[in-house]
């Protein structure tokens, strides 16, 4: 069996011989791999969110490859090397890991991230906040701004008063619905979707997650209504909102 060196040593050379030989790979740039880039990650991220190990092999081989692919484009521009990829991140972990390759002294993961963060500002970030990207979704960069205020002690002690928060922005939300403001409307929505992905960290889940496990619970569903209908000779544009409540309810007391 080929050592972990040796099928990297050997991903590197078919990537070699794709750019030399392949008209698609050599046309690729960074800029037309991005979206790809950006679709793989989803696909891995689809892949875990069903504990998919198969699926989650191969994207993480999908994503390997696009390393691979643009550290090749890096070289050939003269930008930098797959090599000073690697030692770049080799030297970060060591720098931000003192607890391990250093004499800090650490209680908890807590303990760690915060001295990321502090690590992260003298090597001349700006802000506790930098480092996000803009173009996250919504709902994982609301997390990871929220992870990172608390590192320097700005959250929450207890979950019951992120809650409270919660009821307040419903409060605040209802207000601006009745004087019908749809700036104010989309300002307060916004509020109380940050306060409830707040109130999912405390309870230890992922707010993304959570809600695409959702979406999918809704896909199932409301497909599965749709063949009960057809199967019943309905179409769903046909039924009134009672009937088929009616058959969603039915579905959603089957057994999962």
């Amino acid at each position: 069996m080929e050592s972990t060196s040796e099928v990297f040593l050997k991903l590197i050379r078919i990537m070699d011989e794709l750019r030399e030989q392949c008209p698609w790979d050599r046309k690729q740039t960074i800029q037309t791999l991005r979206s790809m880039t950006i679709e793989e990650t989803y696909e891995l991220a689809d892949a875990i969110t069903e504990s998919d190990w198969k699926g989650i092999k191969e994207e993480l081989g999908d994503l390997l490859l696009h390393i691979v692919f643009y550290a090749k484009i890096g070289k050939e521009q003269g930008h930098f090397t797959l090599d000073e990829v690697i030692t770049g991140i080799n030297e970060k972990l060591v720098a931000r890991h003192p607890h391990i390759y250093g004499d800090v002294k650490v209680e908890n993961d807590e303990d760690v991230k915060r001295n990321w963060e502090k690590l992260k500002l003298k090597e001349g970030k700006k802000s506790v906040l930098s480092g996000v990207p803009r173009s996250l979704p919504a709902t994982v960069k609301a997390m990871r701004l929220q992870e990172k205020a608390k590192q320097v002690g700005f959250e929450w002690e207890v979950k019951e008063q992120v809650w409270e928060k919660v009821e307040e922005e419903t409060k605040e939300l209802h207000e601006a619905v009745e004087n019908g403001d749809k700036d104010k409307i989309e300002d307060e929505f916004g509020d109380l979707v940050f306060s409830l992905i707040n109130y999912a960290r405390f309870l230890h889940i992922d707010a993304e997650n959570a809600l695409e496990r959702t979406n999918k619970k809704f896909i199932s569903r409301f497909t599965e209504m749709e063949q009960k209908a057809l199967a019943a000779g309905r179409n769903l544009d046909d039924m009134t909102l009672e009937e088929m409540d009616a058959i969603w309810n039915a579905i959603k007391q089957q057994p999962q």
